[in-house]
């Protein structure tokens, strides 16, 4: 045991180091301080497995591992059937249907895609905090359920829907068919924002839920999460196909009631598998409100703003003993010297002995999973403008179809099939992207992979760039052809001589931008985000998509406001007669942004710093520990 004087000449020592080198991760305060509302800490490694009681896990090879991935994968692809069947029918049902204007349809449908996903972070706050990720994907898939019922009925009952009698293309046009009275379309949108709900408390789960079957200890773990974020987005593909082929085909030849009830089929069958594979998982525990967490930080480092690092009020930075973690659920982390300001969250001085509230004194680690959620913003957030691409094209490229020859020789494609080809090239990538992109990426980067996450988020990003430029040289074309060979005004009716497969060009391209980056994207955030915070890290990708599809929503607004003056007679970019509207000029406005995008992304990206691989600590951590 030390001596008082050689405590207190420590002290004086470590203080001096501190003026010196302002390097505050080196001087970490252990503590076991029980009377701290830590107590102590959580002794289980929070990466350590568990089974769906919380108990660990005898025997780790009879669970997890593809087999389990795998009835997950069920679960994801039943979702993205769903979510792609609604994104692509719902508007036309709106339409032809409840009697809707096409852009009042097509904005409520942004709107219900914009929910569905931003609220996605409510989702991951309950696995990571309370549920686990398991027991949210089971309670929102059941609200899914009900939400697709409640459409199901909404498109078979008459009483719900307005009389379609007289109800004839003509008359659509000139809206002089019955509209939905304000009940049956309250019931249609309460049914719409609860299968959203159900949406969001999935999405941010399933993926991370996936890739925690996996042995992170293990020599494969690396290569086996890339391939199950490749492998997962597969699956979210085939979903999307499916929408766009079979449920489409099942709309035109049976109706809108048998088509929406295949989705509700397909996502109780779906609900089946993934409960059947239960014995399977592996689950990690929940850690507690990360967004109390995160307000606890805040409100420490406040508190202490005005206390300086070099002050004579300086004991250290506080930190549980060996393994021992603040943060159920958790393992350690290093300390780093980004957002210097949060380090007085944990910054222990000697009035601290008198108050050991986590609103006072928050840990190291506590400190640095809020560094890292923060660090993450930049990313996630320069997607943003691809889904509003995507989104774009959901709505507007099948109005372009509308008016193109959709015939492949004597087989004549709906409109709403179009969409499918992005899925196409997806799958196509995916399924050559370890024999042939894999290897040829590597001679030029150099990575064991091919190319880094975030190689492959820009690759997505500047891809996107491509497919949006060609669809304004296209639509440029199309729209003089239209007016040149007297099609102004029948903007209903296809040219017989012009092809929708020049679509497959920007159909083809956004697919394999969607391919690199969101999965690039996903990956990224799951290795990245802290281990008590995995959920919410992947709810960043699905709150970019929902920002995408708002921002999608009010940019539309914005240039019918500035470009259409009904005075003046004058239409907008975007009027529903896209044969005189200017498409070609909007295409070019999302172009422009979509450059200045994919510059500030390099420069977030270049200022990123990987966390380090798991269980590896910094040096100056490690000497500390050992002294």
């Amino acid at each position: 045991m030390k001596s008082p004087q050689q405590v207190m000449g420590g002290e004086k020592q470590m203080e001096e180091e501190i003026n010196k080198s302002k390097k505050l991760g080196v001087y970490f305060i252990e503590s076991d301080n029980r009377r701290s509302p830590f107590a102590g800490g959580y002794t289980t490694l929070g990466t350590t497995p568990v089974n769906i009681r919380g108990k660990p896990i005898a025997d780790l090879s009879k669970t997890g591992g593809w087999l389990a991935a795998f009835f997950i994968f069920g679960n994801e692809m039943a979702e993205r059937m769903a979510y792609f069947g609604l994104s692509v029918n719902m508007v036309a049902f709106l339409f032809y249907v409840m009697h809707r204007p096409f852009t009042s349809s097509a904005n409520a449908v942004n709107i219900f895609l914009g929910i569905s996903q931003a609220s996605s972070v409510l989702g991951g706050f309950l696995a990571d905090a309370y549920l686990g990720r398991y027991w949210t994907i089971a309670i929102f898939t059941t609200i899914y359920l009900v939400g697709l019922t409640g459409i199901t009925l909404s498109a078979t009952l008459n009483v719900l829907v307005p009389i379609q009698d007289n109800c004839d293309q003509l008359s659509l046009l000139l809206g002089n068919c019955e509209r939905a009275k304000p009940w049956q379309m309250w019931y249609l949108y309460t049914v719409l924002y609860v299968t959203g709900f159900g949406a969001a408390g999935i999405r941010p789960c399933v993926s991370s839920f996936g890739a925690d079957q996996f042995d992170e200890r293990s020599r494969d773990y690396d290569s086996n999460l890339d391939r199950f974020f490749n492998f997962f987005y597969l699956s979210v593909t085939v979903g999307a196909i499916i929408a766009f082929t079979a449920v489409v085909y099942i709309q035109m030849e049976l109706g809108w009631g048998y088509a929406f009830g295949a989705l509700a089929v397909a996502m109780a069958l779906s609900n089946m598998v993934f409960f059947f594979g239960t014995p399977l998982y592996r689950h990690r525990l929940p850690g507690g409100s990360p967004f109390t967490r995160v307000a606890q930080v805040l409100v420490a480092a406040f508190r202490k703003r005005n206390v300086s690092f070099d002050s004579s009020e300086y004991v250290g930075l506080y930190e549980l003993q060996g393994k021992r973690c603040a943060i159920k659920g958790s393992a350690k982390i290093p300390h780093t010297d980004d957002f210097r300001f949060l380090d007085k969250a944990a910054l222990r001085v000697k009035d601290d002995e008198a108050n050991m509230s986590p609103w006072h004194l928050c840990t190291v680690t506590q400190v640095e999973e809020v560094k890292i959620l923060l660090k993450l913003i930049p990313i996630p957030t320069c997607t943003i403008m691809l889904n509003v691409v995507l989104t774009e094209y959901l709505t507007l490229s099948v109005q372009q179809a509308l008016t193109l020859n959709t015939h492949m020789g004597r087989l004549k494609l709906p409109v709403t099939c179009m969409p499918v080809f992005p899925g196409l090239s997806i799958f196509l990538l995916l399924s050559l992207y370890y024999t042939i992109f894999v290897p040829l990426s590597r001679r030029i980067t150099g990575h064991p992979r091919g190319a880094s996450q975030l190689q492959r988020v820009g690759l997505g990003l500047a891809i996107s760039i491509l497919s949006i430029g060609w669809a304004a040289i296209f639509e440029r074309y199309r729209r003089n052809y239209a007016i040149r060979e007297g099609y102004e005004m029948s903007f209903l009716s296809p040219m017989p001589d012009l092809s929708a497969y020049w679509l497959l060009i920007q159909y083809c391209l956004i697919g394999l931008a969607e391919v690199f980056c969101i999965v690039g994207l996903l990956e990224f955030l799951y290795e990245e985000a802290p281990d008590a915070m995995k959920s919410i890290g992947s709810a960043y990708a699905a709150v970019a998509g929902g920002l995408g599809c708002f921002i999608a929503t009010i940019l539309n607004d914005i240039i019918n406001s500035i470009t259409g003056n009904e005075e003046k007679r004058r239409s907008s970019w975007l009027d529903q007669n896209i044969n005189t509207a200017r498409f070609d000029y909007f295409y070019w406005v999302l172009t422009g942004l979509s450059v200045v995008n994919f510059c500030v992304f390099v420069y977030a990206a270049k200022k990123y710093k990987y966390r380090a691989k798991r269980g590896a600590d910094s040096v100056e951590a490690k000497e500390v520990l050992h002294k």
